[in-house]
Parts: structure tokens; C-alpha cells; sequence
């Protein structure tokens, strides 16, 4: 029998959602600290991004994933960032739940795709993009850190 998974948007910064990113961004980065009220409140008020948690069976935060929506001149494109799931949680569809959200967001918001990134030695996460229809693309991904 499955976990039921609620995924909703996070609408206003709790003591409950600062807890959950406590926990989950140690598990995302080892060099990121978690963000404290004031960013998840830029997250959270700005219109371009959607801060989407997900929920246990117990009602505890136990994944996370941040869906950008931006319009520019060939329309408008959508970038799920940052997506975590607490290791307790792992293999019971949170991964699932969350992606799915974003990508019912994205098209209700009129984006035709969408975009990720992951690391190759992330290998449960890549099976997952996959099965839910992501594709690589034929791109080189640069960054520029000044």
C-alpha cells in the first residue's frame, strides 16, 4: 500500500517550514546554509517562483522543490531547482509527487516545457526525471561564478 503524499504551495513562512529547511538543506548541499525567514519569504511573496512542499502521511514536511516560472521573448519556461526529499522519506513517490505538481504548475501558468538540471552520481533522482518523460538535451550548461 502506498504512502499518500499532499503536495500544496507554501503561501506564508512558519516556524514549521523554517524547521523542514533546516533539516532538508543539509541534504541538498553541504555548502548552502538553510534559509532563514526573510529568504523563504522572497521565495514565497515573489511572483516568480512557487515554493511547493510536500506532506506525509503524519502531515510532516518531507520534501521540497522550487518551480521558476519567467516569461521572455519565446515564451514563457519553467525551471524546477532545488528539489529535496528528506532520506526517511526516500522511495515512497515524494520525488514523484512534487514533480508532477510543478509540471501541472508550469502548464496551468502556460509554459511548454520544462527544464532541470541534476548531477549524474544522483542516479535514484535521474531514473525518476526520466520515467516522468524528462529527456538530456544537446546543450552545454555554463556558469560563471565573478
Amino acid at each position: 500500500m502506498g504512502v499518500t503524499i499532499r503536495v500544496d504551495i507554501a503561501d506564508v513562512c512558519t516556524d514549521e517550514l523554517l524547521e523542514a529547511f533546516e533539516r532538508l538543506t543539509p541534504q541538498l548541499s553541504s555548502s548552502a546554509p538553510a534559509p532563514g525567514a526573510e529568504e523563504l519569504g522572497e521565495i514565497i511573496e515573489s511572483p516568480a517562483s512557487h515554493l511547493l512542499v510536500a506532506r506525509g502521511a503524519e502531515g510532516r514536511i518531507v520534501g521540497s522543490l522550487t518551480l521558476v516560472l519567467f516569461r521572455i521573448p519565446t515564451g514563457m519556461r519553467a525551471w524546477i531547482e532545488d528539489v529535496v526529499v528528506d532520506g526517511e522519506a526516500r522511495g515512497q513517490g515524494v520525488g514523484e509527487a512534487l514533480n508532477r505538481f510543478a509540471i501541472e504548475l508550469a502548464a496551468e501558468h502556460g509554459a511548454r516545457s520544462v527544464d532541470l538540471t541534476s548531477r549524474p552520481s544522483r542516479e535514484a533522482a535521474n531514473r525518476l526525471y526520466q520515467r516522468l518523460g524528462f529527456v538530456a538535451r544537446e546543450t552545454n550548461v555554463y556558469r560563471y561564478q565573478g
